[in-house]
């Protein structure tokens, strides 16, 4: 799936008129604190990785990010082109 498509897709379940960008926000905030929490516990306390867990938090943070560059007007495609584009001056060597 292409993120644009992805984007689009997932904006089909945005509800909601008033402070969506604020929602989007903290909601990526909350879904990260949740991927964060899962990594925490697999690192610090010995739990086992439940990567179907994670798969889902990171599919909401998907989700909540796709929705503030669609509230923005940004194509997820561009979101992600220009981030690799970063990702190649920052480390040159990495992409040869």
């Amino acid at each position: 799936m292409e993120f644009n498509e992805y984007q689009r897709t997932a904006n089909k379940t945005l509800f909601g008129n008033e402070q969506v960008l604020t929602n989007c926000a903290l909601g990526l905030a909350g879904e990260s604190g949740q991927v964060v929490n899962l990594v925490k516990n697999y690192t610090f306390r010995g739990a086992d990785l439940d990567k179907e867990q994670l798969t889902k938090e990171m599919g909401d943070v998907l989700w909540y990010l796709s929705q503030v560059a669609e509230w923005a007007d940004i194509p997820f495609d561009d979101v992600a082109r220009k981030n690799i584009t970063t990702l190649e001056k920052r480390y040159p060597g990495n992409f040869k």
